[in-house]
Order: structure tokens, then sequence, then C-alpha cells
């Protein structure tokens, strides 16, 4: 099979024959060197084994024909190589410690994606003369009256609109190829504000918003799966700290108290905030950006699992979770490498097996009513 390596240190490395040896040769963080090694090595393929998150390193494989491609140093948040205290690890990843999407994961996506996508975060903007607009804006909309804020978009649109409270504010802008980044800078103004994408022809393809919040109020619960089967062992739940509107309040820092009762032990919490030294396993943590996901391991038993969430000051809220003995071994070809999902027993084949869906893809099945006779995530 082919042999690739990342090649730390690329000038070093063109003295010696080692690049020669390899199928494929990885250059780490050293774009500048694929234009000069391309003409001076035609022959050698080429790749970014492990780069940074600029908008320059992407170019350098989106405008060279001859690059192939890039691996991100990182996808997603990761315990260790911590900077200074407290953090507890290395925070450049597309999704934090708790899978939660981050701002660069949206630039990403903008620069990715063939789906049309838009997505606006913001903060201060200190100098008049900032330039470069940022990759981790957070989807933010509270600040004092007036105050000068920088409004970043990121989307694969051709040009985008920006209103505030259903106004346009500033001037349509067109895609920024230098940045990857359309932004205004504008005067801030409490209520919803929202941008557009549209095409070349000024169409409306994507659209995406945020809004002012007021005080925390209330938690609720934003993911849950209401019924699992007792083999599955492991679900999650996301909760959102929201205003009395039900609006996210993505400044609170909220501590969280976990309770469940019912077939089932909480794991863990996780908030995504790297700087949070709290033990994984306590019951207690404070969200982050308004948010967290507790960790649940099913003991193997039908039932119903209570879980309930509360905080100081803050409306708690609780889910049920039903637990099912779900005979998955009637639904199980023993000739397939994975789980597939039937529709109905109903649906069945003159052999007696289950009739299989179309693209044979949908994940693991979670429960099963026998009352329905239908499988459901």
């Amino acid at each position: 099979r082919p042999v690739t390596a990342a090649l730390a240190g690329v000038a070093m490395s063109n003295e010696t024959e080692y690049p020669g040896a390899l199928d494929i040769a990885g250059y780490n963080y050293t774009e500048s060197f694929y234009l000069p090694d391309h003409k001076k090595y035609p022959s050698r393929v080429i790749y970014g084994s492990e780069n940074g998150h600029s908008f320059d390193a992407w170019k350098a494989v989106r405008d060279n024909p001859y690059i192939f491609g890039q691996f991100l140093w990182t996808g997603i948040d990761y315990l260790g190589e911590a900077d200074s205290w407290p953090s507890r690890g290395f925070s450049a990843g597309l999704l934090d410690l708790g899978g939660f999407v981050k701002p660069r994961g949206y630039f990403r996506q903008s620069l990715w994606s063939d789906k049309p996508m838009a997505y606006i975060g913001t903060y201060p903007l200190v100098q008049d003369n900032e330039k470069t607009p940022s990759i981790d804006a957070l989807p933010i909309w509270n600040y004092d009256a007036n105050q000068t804020v920088r409004i970043v978009c990121y989307t694969n649109a051709a040009k985008a609109l920006l209103e505030l409270n259903g106004k346009q504010v500033g001037d349509i802008q067109d895609y920024n190829h230098q940045t990857g980044i359309i932004h205004w800078d504008i005067p801030y103004q409490a209520g919803k504000l929202e941008v557009i994408g549209l095409d070349k022809g000024n169409k409306k393809i994507t659209r995406y918003a945020i809004q002012s919040s007021r005080q925390p109020d209330a938690l609720t619960v934003c993911h849950v799966e209401k019924a699992i089967d007792k083999n599955k062992r492991l679900t999650q739940i996301i909760i959102q700290v929201v205003d009395e509107n039900g609006v996210p309040v993505l400044l609170s820092d909220n501590e969280v108290t976990c309770h469940i009762s019912g077939p089932a032990k909480l794991l863990g919490l996780e908030a995504g905030n790297i700087t949070d030294m709290t033990d994984y396993t306590d019951n207690k943590q404070r969200v982050f950006k308004g948010r967290l996901i507790a960790y649940i391991q099913t003991s193997g038993e039908e039932g119903e699992i209570k879980v309930q969430f509360s905080s100081p000051w803050l409306k708690s809220t609780e889910t049920i979770i039903q637990v099912a003995n779900s005979d998955w071994t009637n639904l199980l070809d023993e000739n397939l490498s994975q789980w597939h999902i039937y529709q109905s027993f109903e649906n069945m084949e003159p052999n007696g097996k289950p009739v299989l869906s179309e693209d044979n893809t949908i994940p693991e099945p979670v429960g099963y009513d026998k009352n329905k006779r239908m499988c459901f995530l």
C-alpha cells in the first residue's frame, strides 16, 4: 500500500532522501513550500498533513491543483497539551469537548460545504483599523447601547445583507475572497440580528439569526431520546439556559445540578469550557455558552429514567426516558455486518425476514413499540 509521512521540517527533509522514499509527502504547516517544491520536484505528490485553521492555509490548497487536500489540527478539542493553568486541554478544534460546533466550525463549513449556509458572530470593535475578521466570533447579541460591534458572517453565498429588527443595516456585502469573511461594523441596538445569504442574482438562499437575551430564567431540554433499547446503554441530554421568552442566554455560566432516578446513572457532565477544572463525574457543572451535555448510562434493565436538572434562581426542568426490552434478534439479519432499522413487522420478505430500508445506512435502532409495531429513532 502507499506510504506517507508528515514532514515536520520540510527544508531539512529536502536535504535527505527521505521525501523521495514516500509515495505521498505530507507537509506540516509549510504552505510556503508548496509552489517551490512543486517546481523543484514535479513528480512529488504533496498534501497538507497538519495545518492551521487560517484562510490562507486553505487557499494554498484551493488555489493550487497539485495540492490535493489538508488535515486540520485539530478537528475536536481534546484533553492534554494544555496551555497555562487553568486550561485542561487544546482548544483549536472545530468542535468543543462537548461536541458542540464552535464558530470556526461554521467558518470551515462555509469553505467546504456546497449546501447554502450562513452564520453570524460578533465581538466588540476595539480598534477602528482592525482588518482581519475573526473566525472565532460567538453568536452573541448583548452589548452596551451604541457600542460599536463587528458582525462577521461566514457563508458560501455570493453576497449577504444584514437586518436588525427587520430593517437593513449597512450595505449588501460581496463575499470577500481575501479573508473568506463578510463583515459589518455597526452600533449596538437590542433585538433580532439576521444575515441573509444571496446568490449572484440577489435571490435569498440562506439565513441565520441571533437574538438579544434577557436575564437567565430557566433550564430547558433541547435534545433527548425519549425511548431507548436497554442494550444501548448510553444516551445524551443537552440542556440550555434561556430567558423568560425562551431565548438562549449564551453569556450565562450558572451551575447546574443533575439528579437521576431509575435504571441508570450519570457518567459525567460536559459544557465545552476548556478552563473548567470541575470533576467530570460530579453531578454539578457550570454551563458554558449557556449549555451543558449530560452522559447517561443505563443499567441494562427495563424501566423509566427520570433526569432532573436544577440551578439556583432558575426554573428547573426534567425529562423522562423509557427503557424497553426490544427483541432485536427478530430484526437482525445474521448475514449483515451492521444493524438496520425496519419500518414495520408487516413489511416482510417471503423468507420471514424484515425488508431493509432502501439505503441500508440508517443507524442502530434505539426502541421498539410492540403495540404500534414501529421502530423509532
